[in-house]
C-alpha cells in the first residue's frame, strides 16, 4: 500500500511550502501515506468545503402517496400540540430532494435499504421494477440492502442491481428490457455460504472534484429471522459492528478518510414527532433500541450513520468508541421525510470535521409542485395494473386500521386473523381452531376514502394487496396448548423482549397483556383462553398462520416447532375471499371492536 517515491517528494514538498501554517509533525500525522492535495500552492481553494448528504429509509415500493394514517407524519407544534401532516409519494420525493440540491454544488443522495419489497401492488405486481425506475430518476447515488430486499432471494435481487426481465414473468412493456439499479446496492455483512464472497459489493467511494467520500452498507445481522427462509438460502448475514469497522480500515488505508455507514437497523426515539429534539437532556429522552450499542461500537473512522428499518424518524448524536458525539439519523418510511446533513469535508485532512456536522429532517409534503416525470411513470405503470388492481373485492363502512394502529391489537388484525380463521377452519382446510397474523406483515390500513374511481367504501384489490403484499401460503399446524401459551409469551420475551410483537389473534382467544411487568411474564398465562376455555396445556390446537410465522419468524419459535402440517391458500386469497363473504354495497364491513387482548399499562 505504500506510496511510490515519486509521490513522496510531491508530499514533502507540499508539506515544506505548507510548514508556516502549522507544525510539520501535525502535518504529517494528518496526511495519509502519497496524498496529494492539489489545492495547496495555489490559494483559491477554501480549505473546507460543505457536502450535503440527502438521505431516506424504507420506501418499500411507495411511489404513490401513502393512504390514510400510513401516510402521515406527526409534527409537534410550538404550543406543545401534535398535528398530523399527509406526507410521501414520489412526485413530492423528486421535487424535495431536487429542491434541496439547488445552490449545493457538493450533493450526494443515499438510502438506508427496504427501498423494495411488501410494495403496494404498483410497485409488487412488477417485482417493483417500477421503484427501481423511480429511485434512478430520483438520482440515489448509493443505498444499503435491507432485509426487505431478500423477499425473492439473491437472483432476484442481482437482478434489481443489474437488469434484465423477470425470469418467469418476462417482460413487462413491449420491446422494453428493464435496466436494473443505477446506483449500487451495498451488502457488505452479506456473503455467499459456498464461497465466503460477499454477495454484493461491499463499499463505494463518491468522488466530485477531489472530495471523497466512501459509503458501507450493511442489513441488520437478524435478517434470515425475518425473511422466509427461500429468501436467504445460501446466504450468511454477519455482525454489522464488525463488519463496517473491517471495511473502514480498507478504505482508511485507500486514503478515503470521511466514511458514511449506511446501516438498516435502528432505534426508537422517546417521541414519534419528526421534529423532536432527540439530544434533549430530559429522563427518558433520546433514542432506545438496537441501533444506540452497534453506534456505540464502530471505529470513529466513520463520520455519520444513515440508519432504517424501524420506521422512525430521529435526528440524534450517539456517542462513538472514543466518547466523541457522532450524528445517527432515520426519515420515518414510505417517503414521508428525507434527512439533509451538512458533512464539513477538510481538504488538507480529507475527512469529515464531525464537530460541524449538522442534520435535520423535512417532511415531503403534498402541498408542492409534482415531479412531471415521476407522474408519468406512475401514470405507465397503473395502465399496466389496472386490469388488476381495479376490481372491487368488497365494502368497508369506515377506516379500519392496520399498519396506522399503534396499539397492540389492530382493528385490520383482527380482520385478517378472522379471514385466515374462517378459510382454514373447514376439516379438509386444516380444521383450523385459531389463526395467528404477525403485525410486521400488515403493510396499511384500509382506507375508506377512494383511491382512484372505484367510489368510497369499495376495497379494491389493489388496497386488499397493499394490506398483505408478500402472499404467504397459510399453513395449519398441530401445537400443544403448552406450545401455545410459550408463542404468545415470546411476543415481550427473547428477541422480541425490547420491542413487541404483539400477534394478532382470531376471534375467541383472549388474553391479558400486563405492561407493568417484564419479559414473559407480560402475558398473564392463566388468562388466557379459546373460546372461553382455558388452554389446556397437554391437548393439541389446530392452529392457522402464515409461512413465515410457522418457520418460526419474527422470534417465534414456538410456532416453528408445529407437526402435521397442512398448506392451503394465500394469505391474501383468503383475506380476498372473507371481504366478498360478510360485505355488500348495502352492508359493508365495519370496524371489529379491539377486545381479545386486554391491555394493563
Amino acid at each position: 500500500m505504500s506510496a511510490t517515491p515519486q509521490k513522496n517528494r510531491a508530499t514533502r514538498r507540499v508539506l515544506a511550502a505548507a510548514a508556516g501554517l502549522a507544525t510539520v509533525g501535525a502535518l504529517v500525522a494528518a496526511m495519509p501515506a502519497g496524498a496529494q492535495d492539489r489545492g495547496h500552492g495555489h490559494g483559491h481553494k477554501p480549505r473546507t468545503v460543505d457536502v450535503q448528504l440527502l438521505s431516506f429509509n424504507d420506501l418499500h415500493g411507495n411511489l404513490e402517496p401513502p393512504a390514510g394514517s400510513a401516510g402521515n407524519v406527526s409534527e409537534t407544534q410550538p404550543d406543545g400540540t401534535v398535528k398530523a401532516i399527509p406526507a410521501g409519494g414520489v412526485e413530492y420525493l423528486a421535487t424535495s430532494l431536487r429542491t434541496a440540491r439547488k445552490g449545493n454544488p457538493y450533493s450526494v443522495t443515499a438510502a438506508g435499504g427496504d427501498m423494495v419489497g411488501a410494495s403496494p401492488l404498483l410497485s409488487g405486481l412488477f417485482h417493483d421494477e417500477p421503484t427501481i425506475e423511480a429511485l434512478n430518476g430520483l438520482d440515489l447515488d448509493v443505498t444499503a440492502v435491507g432485509n426487505h430486499e431478500f423477499d425473492e432471494g439473491a437472483a432476484e435481487l442481482a437482478r434489481l442491481q443489474n437488469g434484465g426481465c423477470h425470469p418467469v414473468e418476462g417482460c413487462y412493456e413491449k420491446g422494453k428490457k428493464f435496466k436494473g439499479a443505477d446506483f449500487p446496492y451495498l451488502a457488505a455483512n452479506v456473503t455467499k455460504e459456498k464461497t465466503g464472497k460477499p454477495l454484493l459489493k461491499p463499499y463505494t467511494v463518491w468522488k466530485k472534484k477531489g472530495v471523497k467520500i466512501g459509503f458501507i452498507g450493511v442489513t441488520l445481522e437478524g435478517t434470515p429471522d425475518i425473511v422466509t427462509a427461500n429468501g436467504v438460502k445460501g446466504l450468511k448475514f454477519h455482525d454489522e459492528v464488525e463488519t463496517i469497522n473491517k471495511y473502514a480500515r480498507e478504505l482508511d488505508r485507500k486514503g478515503v478518510k470521511s466514511i458514511v455507514a449506511l446501516i438498516h437497523e435502528g432505534g426508537a426515539p422517546a417521541s414519534t414527532s419528526y421534529n423532536y429534539d432527540c439530544d434533549s437532556p430530559g429522563a427518558g429522552d433520546g433514542i432506545s433500541g438496537p441501533i444506540v450499542d452497534i453506534a456505540k461500537g464502530i471505529t470513529p473512522k466513520v463520520d455519520a450513520l444513515v440508519t432504517g428499518h424501524t420506521h422512525q424518524a430521529y435526528v440524534c448524536t450517539v456517542p462513538d468508541p472514543s466518547g466523541k458525539p457522532r450524528m445517527v439519523t432515520s426519515a420515518s418510511s414510505f417517503g414521508k421525510l428525507y434527512t439533509d446533513t451538512t458533512l464539513t469535508y477538510d481538504r488538507r485532512t480529507k475527512d469529515i470535521v464531525r464537530t460541524s456536522v449538522k442534520s435535520a429532517n423535512h417532511v415531503v409534503t403534498r402541498d408542492q409542485a409534482k415531479a412531471t416525470d415521476m407522474t408519468r411513470l406512475i401514470d405507465r405503470w397503473n395502465k399496466l395494473a389496472a386490469p388488476i388492481a381495479g376490481k372491487p373485492q368488497g365494502w368497508i363502512s369506515a377506516d379500519i386500521n392496520g399498519r396506522g394502529s399503534t396499539a397492540p391489537e389492530k382493528p385490520l388484525g383482527n380482520v385478517i386473523a378472522d379471514a385466515q380463521l374462517e378459510g382454514l377452519a373447514p376439516a379438509d382446510k386444516g380444521g383450523a381452531e385459531v389463526a395467528f397474523m404477525n403485525p410486521g406483515g400488515i403493510r396499511a390500513d384500509l382506507v375508506h376514502k377512494a383511491s382512484g374511481s372505484e367510489g368510497d367504501g369499495v376495497v379494491t384489490y389493489g388496497e386488499a394487496f397493499t394490506v398483505q403484499p408478500f402472499t404467504n401460503m397459510m399453513n395449519v399446524v398441530d401445537l400443544t396448548g403448552a406450545q401455545l401459551v410459550t408463542a404468545l409469551q415470546q411476543q415481550v420475551s427473547g428477541s422480541n423482549e425490547a420491542s413487541p410483537k404483539i400477534l394478532q389473534v382470531s376471534k375467541g382467544l383472549t388474553y391479558t397483556l400486563d405492561l407493568t411487568k417484564s419479559g414473559a411474564d407480560r402475558v398473564v398465562a392463566d388468562t388466557i383462553k379459546l373460546n372461553g376455555e382455558a388452554i389446556d396445556p397437554a391437548r393439541t390446537y389446530r392452529v392457522a398462520m402464515n409461512e413465515f410465522l410457522a418457520g418460526g419468524g419474527d422470534g417465534f419459535a414456538a410456532l416453528g416447532e408445529g407437526t402435521n402440517k397442512l398448506v392451503g391458500a394465500s394469505d391474501l386469497d383468503l383475506f380476498n375471499a372473507y371481504l366478498a363473504a360478510h360485505s355488500t354495497a348495502a352492508a359493508p364491513l365495519a370496524p371489529p371492536a379491539t377486545d381479545r387482548i386486554t391491555v394493563i399499562q
